[in-house]
């Protein structure tokens, strides 16, 4: 855009957010991690283009952050573009100030109402380009640099609970906090996480009992955070006194699901994954029912979608009808929700928000279990922290391989060489070769299955990460489409296997210690919703609309090169990562 009074050009947001990365580089926390900060971009932005490529190792160093996180805060009409195969106008904000704060039809009719004044001459500052071509190099960046991540807008507005007194412009830095933010209020992370895998029978139940009154007690303990907590800004301590925002999550999924011998590419575990966040929202709504008959209901409470009688599953609705179709979710319950309306309703909520599962890197670490709801990355893994390397090896696999005599050490020599995975080790048989499954022997479809049936309940967000073993442009395609067809509202590190993962073995297959046996790894076919789906008909067996199908297999695949994030559990740096904290 060009300054007024000097008649000279603007240089866009690039060398401010190199301004911020490196002050970010600048701080430390106590000697023990960096600064970290993570900038959101909308995709109509005239610099778009550019900020997509600010985690690039080429170009012009000046115009790089090599620090900072990057992600898109993408509305769901940019989407329906892509999937249309129609043109998208990118604009200075100088010209279209108040898209930031709009979204859903409003977003919608201000934005191709500012396509009519471009084409009109009304404004002169656009350019159009293909949405399909954007698309891919959002993809295309993805996949190389591990940013920006892809997150969006339109989802966590319309099932934004406060709504009525702001907007969402942006995630937060692990993408699991959607809360407003404005000239006065700096949104808080209120964060607390439940051990998942300790509030499971030893028949591999979830114990209801347990986890009310774990839920219960945790959500006590949080709403008292918000009181006693130190605020080093008055505008943070305004925000998070008057809507008191909480964010209970989850962690040891995956510990849960060896307890039960489930395979986490399984319908089986998408239910559990449904049925147990479902128990956990439940409880945590209700505990803030009790807290609010007994401390008071938050401040904004009146207008909210809660005082409405709308709960979070029931927002996916109304994304249905903001959207016009594009939308297909499972809608099944099993729980007495119109009781927790009616009392909702009546007594109110003492907190604005209630749930959002963020990464527990370090308190899963802690505790022992599985981070957050994260598939196992390495079955044996080497783990670098100040006190010096140790081997980790997966307990519930060294209890099953024992079981069956398979515990030696042939086996573990077998394992340490293919760097913690048991596809190729024949010895073991396919059963468990499906339920130890490591993170790229997974296909990301089941993860966000999983993701989309936890997101139902949720109220915020969740920190999804998404491996992908192989570079198939396509794959990334459908995921990404997938993940905004389900109704998730944001994603966060792509994950993809670095070219050093080269083939341990030249025989056939790469097999090792080859005993011909039937079966193999399960779980890598999709998998489509069930019960109560909406918006869009005829889903293929990966979960995509035929129209999505048919749009993709008409494109030529993208090329993508390079690697993601190349941080591992175990890494130097990894627990001092404040991104994955």
């Amino acid at each position: 855009a060009y300054i007024k009074g000097t008649n000279g050009k603007s240089q866009g947001i690039v060398p401010f957010l190199k301004v911020a990365n490196d002050t970010a580089v600048a701080v430390h926390q106590g000697g023990k991690r960096k600064g970290a900060v993570c900038a959101y971009l909308e995709t109509w932005h005239m610099d778009i283009e550019e900020f997509l490529e600010l985690r690039k190792n080429t170009g012009d160093d000046r115009r790089r952050t090599h620090d900072m996180n990057t992600a898109n805060w993408v509305p769901d009409l940019f989407m329906k573009r892509v999937m249309e195969n129609a043109e998208w106008t990118l604009f200075s904000p100088s010209d279209v100030a108040d898209l930031h704060n709009k979204w859903g039809r409003d977003f919608e009719e201000a934005y191709t109402a500012y396509e009519a004044k471009a084409e009109r001459g009304e404004i002169k500052n656009f350019k159009k380009i293909p949405a399909l071509s954007l698309w891919r190099k959002m993809l295309s960046m993805l996949f190389e640099t591990g940013h920006p991540w892809i997150t969006f807008k339109d989802a966590c507005n319309v099932r934004y609970t406060n709504q009525h007194v702001g907007v969402v412009n942006s995630s937060n830095l692990c993408t699991e906090i959607t809360l407003h933010t404005n000239d006065n209020e700096i949104a808080v992370c209120n964060l607390g996480s439940v051990n998942l895998v300790n509030h499971l029978t030893p028949e591999g139940k979830l114990d209801m009992a347990k986890l009310k009154q774990t839920i219960r007690t945790g959500m006590r303990m949080l709403d008292n955070v918000i009181d006693i907590n130190f605020y080093s800004v008055g505008k943070a301590r305004n925000s998070n006194l008057k809507h008191r925002p909480v964010g209970m999550g989850i962690m040891g999924f995956q510990d849960a699901l060896h307890k039960m011998r489930i395979p986490y590419a399984s319908p089986e575990a998408v239910e559990f994954a449904d049925r147990a966040m479902e128990a956990v929202a439940y409880n945590a709504y209700w505990a803030s029912t009790d807290l609010a008959e007994e401390r008071g209901r938050y401040s904004s409470f009146n207008g909210s979608l809660w005082s409405r009688g709308i709960l979070p599953q029931d927002s996916l609705k109304s994304l249905a009808e903001q959207r016009g179709g594009y939308l297909e979710a499972d809608l099944s319950e099993t729980l007495d929700w119109a009781k927790l309306r009616e009392r909702i309703q009546t007594v109110g909520m003492r907190n604005s928000n209630c749930l959002a599962i963020a990464p527990t890197a370090t308190i899963a670490n802690i505790v022992g279990v599985s981070a957050s709801i994260e598939p196992t990355y390495q079955n044996l893994f080497v783990k670098s922290n100040l006190s010096g390397e140790f081997t980790v090896v997966n307990q519930y696999l060294v209890r099953d391989l024992k079981a069956q005599n398979l515990w030696d050490e042939v086996m573990v020599g077998d394992i340490k060489y293919f760097d913690g995975s048991l596809a190729k080790i024949d010895r073991i048989p396919a059963e468990l070769r499906s339920l130890y499954a490591t993170a790229f022997e997974i296909d990301p479809v089941w993860l966000i299955e999983a993701g989309a049936r936890r997101q139902k309940w949720i109220d915020q967000a969740q920190s999804l990460n998404l491996y992908f073993h192989g570079a198939s442009g396509k794959k990334l395609d459908e995921t990404y489409k997938l993940a905004w067809l389900r109704g998730l509202k944001t994603t966060y590190y792509l994950r993809a296997l670095g070219a050093t993962h080269a083939e341990k073995s030249t025989g056939k297959g790469g097999e090792l210690n080859a005993v011909p046996t039937g079966g193999g790894l399960g779980g890598a076919g999709g998998v489509g919703a069930s019960g109560g789906g909406m918006g869009l008909s005829g889903a293929n067996d990966s979960g995509i609309s035929a129209a999505a199908s048919t749009a993709m297999a008409n494109l030529p695949e993208p090329e993508i090169v390079g690697k993601a994030c190349t941080l591992r559990p175990g890494d130097p740096g990894f627990e001092e990562c404040e991104a994955c904290q």
